[in-house]
């Protein structure tokens, strides 16, 4: 038989909070998170708008010498980790007497890149770099450096499918222990904040610039959206074996139930209806549930014209008429790209034990095709029990997760 897959533990470092419970407090008030930077503006993005993320502490928490291999991404993933193994009751002891995977989603480490080359054409001496900037600035960041601190000694491997990367790892942490290959496994997202990795997506013209009123400017599916604000963090969840999570005593938070994918197979920028709608369904279908059970949709909208509107095409196409609530939490977090797909899972389970939909702050006049979708633009004090978690990137890759409580 194939095993059960159920969440344990979870933590988060975001522009709305670095604590469940403060996270909670801004998803229930529907407070915003993102702000300016007027350092991209020197830089010469057309747009400051950012999540403001702050920079954990980590000296005295972690020796010289760790410190210096960890890229900021994993700073937050550390962070986020450290509080996910504590709630899940996974201390120390247990890690080095067992074996417990690592998948994070991560898709850049721009920073320590640019760093290094900008050290190269400084000095000409590779000698200058020093050791702790090769282990920052490979995508495999993450990985290396929560294997490392946690003495992980199962599967190990980084996901790099752009803003779907967060879901598809813990999608792949779900089919692993499902499938009897591991018991228990870190997954997560993390997605560096600093000025350098955004550079080229400012270029697309693909932020938005209403920097008059930056908590107004993350507007999903809203007809007056001008582009995306990036933001990022990182979002950690302990997956793990049904039976071996009763065993150990351990606190259940939710069961991981579906896993959906696709691509869309056209342009490298071009999202699709079609390719969210299939991994939508596959999802539903793994889960083994109907339409109606479903309570709620965590929903990918980015506030960009093209992706909300074949979002919302593919959504009104499979939830027309159906009761799940809906809204897009980018509203208030900005997009937090390769950790989006695991915030989101965070996000939502914080709804389903506080007993409220969060809000698509921002959802003033809907456009001709999130008119007929059943957006929630306040809160929404009900039960959640059921939650259906898109995530979409370039590159046509989709992810989709069921996960019910």
């Amino acid at each position: 038989m194939e095993r059960r897959v159920v969440i344990t533990g979870m933590g988060i470092w975001s522009c709305i909070g670095t604590s469940i419970e403060e996270v909670k407090n801004s998803l229930y008030q529907g407070i915003s998170g993102i702000g300016i930077d007027q350092d991209r503006l020197d830089y010469g993005y057309r747009s400051g708008l950012t999540g403001i993320v702050q920079r954990p502490q980590l000296k005295g928490v972690l020796d010289r010498r760790t410190r210096m291999g960890l890229s900021e991404e994993a700073e937050y993933a550390f962070m986020a980790s450290k509080d996910a193994f504590q709630m899940a009751g996974v201390d120390d002891a247990y890690l080095l007497s067992n074996e417990v995977g690592v998948i994070f989603g991560n898709d850049s480490s721009a920073s320590a890149v640019v760093e290094t080359a900008n050290i190269m054409a400084e000095k000409h001496d590779s000698a200058m770099i020093g050791s702790g900037l090769i282990f920052q600035g490979m995508n495999s960041t993450v990985n290396m450096n929560m294997n490392t601190i946690f003495h992980l000694r199962g599967v190990n491997f980084s996901v790099s499918s752009a803003c779907a990367s967060g879901s598809h790892s813990i999608g792949l942490g779900y089919l692993l222990i499902k499938q009897g290959l591991q018991d228990m496994i870190l997954c997560g997202g993390a997605q560096e904040v600093n000025k350098y990795a955004m550079s080229s997506f400012d270029a697309l013209n693909a932020f938005s610039i209403r920097m008059d009123e930056p908590t107004k400017a993350s507007r999903p599916f809203d007809r007056d959206r001008d582009g995306l604000v990036p933001s990022g963090g990182a979002a950690a969840l302990i997956l793990e074996d049904y039976d071996h999570a009763v065993k150990r005593g351990a606190t259940i938070l939710a069961e991981v139930c579906g896993y959906g994918f696709s691509s869309n197979g056209g342009g490298i920028s071009e999202p699709s209806d079609e390719g969210s709608y299939t991994a939508m369904s596959r999802a539903i279908k793994d889960a083994g549930i109907d339409l109606k059970d479903i309570d709620y949709i965590n929903a990918h909208a980015t506030s960009t014209h093209q992706g909300d509107m074949y979002e919302a095409k593919a959504l009104d196409r499979l939830f027309r008429g159906q009761r799940a609530l809906i809204s897009s939490t980018k509203s208030m977090t900005g997009h937090e790209c390769w950790m989006a797909g695991a915030s989101e899972v965070v996000y939502s389970i914080i709804m389903m034990h506080n007993h409220f939909v969060a809000p698509n702050i921002n959802f003033e006049n809907p456009d001709e095709y999130s008119e007929h979708l059943n957006i929630a633009p306040k809160t929404i004090d009900t039960e959640v029990n059921v939650v259906l978690s898109n995530s979409f990137g370039f590159g046509g890759t989709n992810s989709a997760l069921v996960i019910k409580k």
